[in-house]
């Protein structure tokens, strides 16, 4: 049994499976690390600028090392027990990885509340995945923010995954669970975070500018096949894609924008403060929140296809 086996049963236990509630999840302890860390080190380290920039540099080996080198010594723990056991627990670590199902119905209890004309509840579920300031957002904005989770973390949630499972097994799977989770913790552009935080959003940036290029094209490949505009998705793709601040976040967005024919991004409030960013996409019809189902359907046309075509380049790339 090889590393493409069980990143494959991986993917097909997290489709089906998820993430059951009950169990303890390997990310919950990436977090914990990262809390531990970040408040030892803001402790060592000068309350300047410069200090906490530095601080936050020495976070991100404290935690990428630990996380990918607790799983490579499980792994070969289980492979000295047996070649099968190593393999059962690989193909559990990949589907600990992956993340479809739970953001599929993370954006499904938004999508029930706003059907159910709970403006209020669909403001709390949705604050859950997104990082803005939602207490004031009407259904459509509610509507908005939904869908770019969900495009986005398409990305960061399977594809990226997907790529380094496929490079690294269940170890660097893991390494970028915890470099995507440093940029979520840590990786703001307030006050508390402006310097502490850089590097780990920096380093974001960087494992996953390929993946999120991957995850874009991927969008534009299977709009038709989800039922959307293949077209609209390749225009607003190749024009929008790095109107965002961030050299990633728009290379999905603008491709789901396209395929849906709505107007993505563009303002938002974080922390209170309001940031002036620009629209993705074409405004040919309004949101609806039917768009968080086609793009759940999209972000698992792009998911199962990735897994497919990925894991063959890898079997052609063995056997050369």
């Amino acid at each position: 049994m090889s590393i493409t086996e069980a990143v494959g049963l991986g993917f097909l236990l997290d489709c089906v499976l998820g993430d059951p509630e009950q169990l303890w999840h390997p990310i919950m302890g990436i977090g914990s690390m990262i809390s531990f860390w970040s408040k030892t080190l803001r402790k060592w380290f000068p309350k300047s600028d410069r200090g906490q920039f530095w601080a936050g540099v020495c976070l991100w080996p404290l935690v990428v090392i630990p996380s990918g080198l607790i799983p490579f010594v499980l792994l070969w723990l289980a492979g000295i027990v047996h070649p099968a056991a190593r393999f059962v627990l690989e193909t559990i670590f990949c589907w600990q990885i992956f993340a479809a199902k739970s953001l599929k119905q993370a954006a499904l209890r938004v999508y029930d509340a706003l059907k159910a004309g709970d403006l209020t509840l669909a403001r709390k579920y949705v604050s859950w995945i997104v990082g803005r300031d939602t207490a004031e957002l009407d259904a459509k904005q509610v509507t908005r923010a939904a869908v770019e989770t969900v495009a986005e973390n398409t990305s960061d949630g399977v594809i990226a995954p997907l790529v380094f499972l496929l490079l690294g097994g269940a170890p660097l799977g893991f390494a970028y669970k915890a470099v995507n989770t440093l940029d979520s913790m840590v990786g703001y552009k307030n006050d508390a975070f402006l310097y502490f935080g850089r590097f780990s959003a920096k380093m974001d940036d960087v494992w996953n500018f390929l993946p999120a290029r991957l995850s874009g094209l991927l969008f534009v490949l299977c709009a038709a096949p989800a039922g959307l505009d293949a077209c609209g998705a390749w225009h607003c793709f190749r024009r929008d894609r790095l109107r965002h601040a961030s050299p990633n976040s728009a290379q999905t967005e603008s491709a789901c924008a396209g395929a849906l024919g709505v107007q993505l991004a563009g303002n938002a409030c974080y922390f209170g403060k309001l940031y002036e960013k620009p629209t993705l996409g074409d405004a040919k019809r309004e949101i609806e929140p039917e768009d968080i189902v086609r793009t759940n359907r999209l972000m698992y046309w792009a998911s199962a296809v990735a897994v497919m075509l990925l894991c063959a380049v890898r079997v052609a790339l063995v056997q050369l």
